[in-house]
C-alpha cells in the first residue's frame, strides 16, 4: 500500500492537481486503485484454478466459501502465516529487494490507465489517477523494470536454479521488448499521440462502415505481435521458461517463502491485470463502446456508467483468454522462444512500420 500511495504522489507532483487537497484526493484514488488490483489479482488466482480444472476435467476449489470462492482469501493467509526462512548463502540486501521490484510496477502502471469517462467528446475527462500526455512510454518504461526483480531474486539466491531462472528472463525480456516496441511504433504512426486517454478517444466510430474504429482492425499485425510480446513480457505459458518447474525446480523463486514468495505471485497477476487494461486500451478502444454507441448518451453519469462497463466486460474477456491459452498450449523450448523472437516477430514487427509509413504517406 505504501508503494502505491507513493508512486501515486509521483505521478500528481504538486501543482498538478485540482485544490489544496490534491495529496488527499489522490492518496484516496491509489487507495482504491490498490484494493482493485489486490482483489483482482486474489480471484484470478481463483479464476485460473477453475479454469484449469475445467479444461482439464477436474472440480477445482470448491471447499472454502460457496464454489470455492473463498479460497484465495485461505492461500493469502497461508501465505501470510508461513514461516519467511531466508537462507544463510543469499546476498541479503537484493534477496529482499526483488520482490518489491517484481510487485512495485504492475500496481503503479494501473494509475495511468483511463478506464472510463463522462464525457466521451473531452479526453481529458477520461477517469485515471493520472493523465500522462506520454502515459504510453511510461507504462513502457515502467513495465521493463519488473525483470530487475527476477533477476535480482535470480541472481541473490545463489542458487544455480534461480540464477538460470534470472538470466532466462533477462534474455526473454530483451528478445521480446523490441519488437513490442516496434509494434508500438506502428500504433503510434497510425495514432499521432502518446496519451492514453487521446488514443482511446479516436476509438469511437466505426471503421470500413461495418467494424468497430479500434486499432486492433487498423493495426493487426501490430496488435497480434503487441499480445504475444504481452504473454512473454509476463512470464506466462507457453512463455514461463524462467520458472519451468521441469527443468529449474521453480526458477527464479525457488529460494523464496511466505509473502516474499506472495510478492512475486502478486506481482505477477497485477502484471496481468495491468497488461491486460494496456492492450485493451490501445487496440480494443478502452472504454469505447462499438459502433459509437458512447455518442448517443449524455454527458454526466450515464456515460460513465457505460464507459467503465465497456471497460470492464472487455478487460475480463482479455484476462479470461490469459487463462484460456496458459492452460491449453504447451511450453516452448528456450531456442524455439528465441528463434520466434528474433527471427519472427522482429522481422514482422520492422515491416508492419515500413507498411504503415507507406499506407500514411500515400
Amino acid at each position: 500500500m505504501i508503494m502505491a500511495c507513493a508512486g501515486a504522489l509521483l505521478l500528481r507532483l504538486p501543482g498538478t492537481g485540482e485544490g489544496s487537497l490534491w495529496w488527499a484526493w489522490t492518496l484516496l484514488w491509489a487507495f482504491a486503485l490498490f484494493n482493485v488490483l489486490m482483489v483482482t489479482a486474489g480471484l484470478l488466482v481463483y479464476a485460473e484454478r477453475k479454469v484449469c480444472a475445467r479444461i482439464q476435467n477436474r472440480i477445482g476449489p470448491n471447499r472454502v466459501g460457496p464454489a470455492g470462492i473463498l479460497q484465495w482469501i485461505a492461500d493469502a493467509v497461508k501465505l501470510f502465516l508461513k514461516e519467511d526462512i531466508v537462507p544463510d548463502h543469499v546476498n541479503r540486501f537484493f534477496y529482499i529487494v526483488g520482490p518489491f521490484m517484481a510487485f512495485f510496477p504492475g500496481m503503479v502502471v494501473f494509475g495511468v490507465m483511463p478506464f472510463g469517462t463522462a464525457n466521451t467528446a473531452d479526453p481529458g475527462a477520461a477517469f485515471a489517477l493520472a493523465s500522462l500526455d506520454v502515459g504510453l512510454v511510461f507504462v513502457v518504461a515502467l513495465t521493463s523494470i519488473a525483470v530487475y526483480g527476477v533477476a535480482y531474486g535470480g541472481w541473490a539466491s545463489n542458487n544455480k536454479f534461480s540464477l538460470l531462472g534470472g538470466l532466462r528472463s533477462s534474455a526473454q525480456l530483451i528478445s521480446y521488448e523490441i519488437p513490442m516496441g516496434l509494434a508500438l511504433i506502428s500504433l503510434i504512426m497510425s495514432a499521432g499521440s502518446l496519451s492514453l486517454p487521446e488514443i482511446v478517444t479516436q476509438q469511437q466510430g466505426t471503421f470500413l462502415g461495418f467494424l468497430p474504429n479500434w486499432y486492433c482492425f487498423h493495426q493487426p499485425v501490430a496488435f497480434l505481435i503487441f499480445w504475444v510480446c504481452a504473454f512473454a513480457e509476463g512470464n506466462r505459458l507457453p512463455f514461463d521458461l524462467p520458472e519451468a518447474e521441469p527443468e529449474l525446480v521453480g526458477g527464479y523463486h525457488t529460494e523464496y517463502s511466505s509473502m516474499k514468495f506472495g510478492m512475486f505471485f502478486l506481482g505477477e497477476y497485477a502484471a496481468l491485470a495491468s497488461m491486460a487494461a494496456f492492450v485493451v486500451t490501445l487496440f480494443l478502444g478502452g472504454w469505447a463502446l462499438p459502433y459509437g454507441v458512447e455518442a448517443m448518451l449524455t454527458p454526466g453519469w450515464q456515460t460513465a456508467a457505460a464507459t467503465v462497463g465497456c471497460f470492464l466486460v472487455k478487460w475480463a474477456l482479455l484476462l479470461f483468454v490469459y487463462l484460456w491459452v496458459r492452460w491449453t498450449l504447451p511450453r516452448f523450448r528456450y531456442d524455439q522462444l528465441m528463434r520466434l523472437g528474433w527471427k519472427g516477430l522482429l522481422p514482422l514487427a520492422l515491416a508492419n512500420i515500413f507498411v504503415t509509413g507507406v499506407l500514411a504517406v500515400r
